[in-house]
This record gives C-alpha cells, structure tokens and sequence, in this order.
C-alpha cells in the first residue's frame, strides 16, 4: 500500500490498529526507534497518530481547542446510567470543560487537606497493623485494597465509612467491567452483548446507590470529603447538577484509586531492588522523630521524595493518554484533519535518553541536578487539562510510605516473576508482587526475580542468579 500524503519520507508504520492496545508499550516504543518524536499507525483509511517528547507534547497539551478530549470508554445509551456515569471532565471540552473544572477543582487544593490527613493516617495505621514481619504479602493486593478504603473515605465522607466503601467497591467493579467490555461490544456474539447488558444494568444499581450518597450530603450537616465539597461548589450560574455530579465522582475514583495503588506498588518494588537507595530512605527516616514521621509538606526528607519522583518517572502508573484532533492542524510538518487520534505517551517520554541520562534505570540522585519541563516530566499530564487529583495523590504517596518503610523492610520473595502490562492506559502490575515484610533494622538485599519487569527497567543491583 502506498502512502496516502504523496511524501517519500512518512513517518508510517502500515499495521494493525488493534496492536496498540494489545501491547501498548512494545507498540510505542517500535512506533518511537522507527520514526522518532512523531509517527503514524495506518490501517486501512484509518489512523492514530503518536507523539513523542517535550515539543509535541507541549503542542498538544497546551491547545485545548484543536486537540479535544473525548472519554474511550463504552457511553452507553443516551439518557442511560452508563452515560452519565462517562459524563465526567474527560468527556468535556472547551467553555463545558473549563467551567466544571473549576466547580470540581476545589476538594483537590491543597487548603482542603488538612480535613484529609488524619483519616489518611488512621487508615494507613489500620492497615499497616495487620502487617506482621516474617510475612510474605503481594503488595500489589495490598495496596489495591488500600487505595480503595482510602479513595472511597475521601470521595464519599469520613463519618460514614462503610456505605462509602460500598460504594467505592461497585464503582472499582464498574471501572473493571469497563475494561473488560472494552470494544468487545461492537462485535457480534452472544458473550460480548451479554457482557455490555450486564454492564448496562449494573450502571443503573451504582448510580442509584451513589444518588442515595448525594441526598444523605445535601440532608446531613456538611462535610469535609470530596462530594460534600463538590455539591456546595457554585459560580454566577449556579451549582453543579445532580448528573454532572455522578459523572464526577465516577471519574474521580477512577482516576484516584489504581493509578496511585500502582505508583505505591511500582515504588516499593524499585526500593526493594535496590538497597542502595533502601539505606539512604532508611538513614533520613530514622533521623525523624516518631511523631513527626506523618507530617505532611515536611522538608526533611528530600532523599524519599527524589524516590517518588524517579519512580514515577520510570514506571509512571499513568503510562499514555490521548486526544482527538479538533480543528485542521499541522503536527512534525504533517497536516492532520478533524477527527484524527493523537497519542501521547509519558513512559516513552520519560525513557528519552535525550532528557534523561540512563532513562532504563531508577537513579533517584538525578534530581539533584536536573530540572525537565512540564512537557518533559509529566506522571500527571501537564497543561490545561493537568490531573486535578495529582497534588492529593502525592499528599497520600508522602504520608503513607514513610508509614510503611518505617515499620518494615521490604525483599521481594526470590525467583518471583514480576509482570507488568499498559491496561486502559494504566501500567498495571499483572501478576502478584510477593514482598517480604521484614525487621526494618534487616540489611536491605535485592532479590533475583523473573519476568518481564526487566524490559521496563535495568534492576542493575539484582543478583544475576538465585542464591
């Protein structure tokens, strides 16, 4: 097949769409050593666009008018629980988008945490008491379950905490579902319409039940979590709906509970793997007294937050996102017509070796020296459409992980395979992450483990064979 643009020298790979979401890192990292920072994956008449790097991504992530955003999840009927549950920030655009932006913004500044921190540490004293050294726990099951408690205490209220994590279980089944159903709903068979009906009509129970939540809000004295504070946002136009309301809770868990389940998981991992850093986060923590050891926006631990920062440079939990071409636009030199996908990736970014000396290793000492741009580190997108929840994530990961590490070392189980895969643009962990629960005055030791956690990151401090 020819190329269509009458160049010679097109940025175009000629394949099958449906390998991006097969394998969405072995995609992009083929698209990006082939092309470089932009490049094209045609099948057919129809094409995804990927661009890779600071200058690109600054273009698309700042023009909020040619590059709209648009929800790639199952909308379901109009008028239906599906859709307006899929109703939130990622499906608004322009004057829409900017307006609800700012109704929402406000549970995720920072001079609404203060209401946050003291069930945030009660929820992690809670967890972290079931915890016995000489266990051996998947961390990665750990941690899903505990952002779970705590995305649902801080989403639906501190004083109701068993409906809110009833609710935050359906809302962490839906999400699944979504997955699950994906495109299978536009194919024609039996298991794929049944899963989309079963989707359908399981929107309906959770929007229901989160309907009950906003009328418990508004008759109740108000709160401090995310939803009271939503419904008594209000401009010259008024307050947010009741519709607009279920959009952005959905979202907002959504948002909130794997992304940064993963980035604890991907952390802890990295540490484990690495005593050498595990000594230094070890030294600064036993240098802060007990009580102080939760205080949030505390600068006497520089060395965990350069850990932080690394890890979600090398394993950002949020590993792609997308946009749809809105207006005529000229990207790499190449015009791109209205309707056009456009990808960008954090984790190729934040692997460029042109931005990031060692891209493949966790180096947390390089932030000492360097400075990237917005468009060139960006766990939490960057520009107009920046994740609102970022600030709050990172409040959450500052708190609980001096928790964990003050009370534990960490060793991944031996021989462990350790896998990982881009799911709904999500890096996730697909297998279990078995960690040793050890004295914290135990000599931190790398592990020897399996699996393809090597093609995302050089663990140079493992040993090269199972002792």
């Amino acid at each position: 097949m020819a190329p269509k643009f009458g160049a010679k020298q097109l940025p175009i790979t000629y394949g099958d769409l449906t390998d991006f979401p097969k394998d969405p890192l072995a995609c992009m990292r083929k698209l990006h050593q082939e092309h470089g920072e932009l490049a094209i994956l045609e099948d057919g008449d129809q094409q995804v666009v990927f661009v890779f790097g600071p200058e690109l991504n600054q273009q698309v992530l700042s023009d909020m008018k040619t590059f709209h955003s648009r929800f790639f999840v199952i909308r379901g009927p109009k008028k239906s629980a599906q859709r307006r549950l899929t109703s939130g920030l990622l499906s608004m655009n322009e004057q829409t988008h900017r307006r609800n932006r700012r109704m929402v913004a406000r549970p995720f500044q920072k001079n609404s945490f203060v209401s946050y921190h003291e069930p945030l540490v009660e929820l992690a004293k809670s967890t972290l008491d079931t915890w016995k050294v000489g266990e051996t726990r998947d961390i990665h099951t750990e941690m899903v379950e505990y952002m779970l408690r705590v995305t649902s205490t801080m989403l639906f209220g501190f004083d109701v905490p068993d409906l809110a994590l009833e609710i935050g279980r359906m809302l962490d089944r839906w999400v699944a579902m979504n997955h699950e159903v994906g495109i299978g709903a536009l194919v024609s068979n039996h298991q794929s319409r049944d899963s989309y009906q079963e989707l359908i009509d399981y929107a309906e129970k959770l929007e229901a039940r989160i309907r009950e939540m906003i009328k418990l809000r508004q008759s109740g004295k108000p709160g401090t979590d995310v939803l009271s504070l939503m419904l008594r946002a209000h401009d010259e136009r008024g307050s947010l709906s009741e519709d607009a309301l279920i959009g952005h809770t959905a979202l907002v868990f959504g948002a909130a509970h794997l992304t940064t389940a993963h980035t604890f998981t991907w952390t802890m991992l990295l540490l484990a793997q690495h005593p050498s850093v595990m000594r230094e986060v070890r030294k600064e923590l036993n240098a802060v007294p007990q009580e102080e050891i939760t205080v949030y926006g505390r600068d006497e631990m520089p060395v965990l937050e350069r850990v932080i920062k690394e890890s979600m440079r090398v394993l950002p939990a949020s590993s792609y996102s997308q946009r749809i071409v809105n207006l005529p636009v000229e990207l790499g030199g190449i015009q791109f017509k209205p309707g056009t996908p456009v990808i960008f990736s954090q984790f190729i970014t934040h692997h460029m070796e042109s931005l990031f000396e060692e891209p493949e290793r966790f180096i947390p000492s390089r932030w000492e020296t360097i400075q990237p741009s917005p468009y060139a580190y960006l766990p939490f997108a960057t520009g107009p459409r920046m994740c609102l929840g970022g600030p709050l994530a990172s409040m959450i990961l500052r708190i609980t992980l001096p928790m964990i590490l003050r009370k534990f070392n960490l060793q991944i189980e031996p021989n462990a395979e350790i896998n990982g895969k881009v799911i709904s643009t999500m890096l996730n962990p697909t297998s279990s992450v078995p960690m040793r629960l050890l004295d914290p005055s135990t000599e931190p030791k790398a592990s020897f483990i399996r699996g393809n956690i090597h093609q995302m990151v050089d663990l140079v401090e493992m040993p090269t064979t199972l002792n």
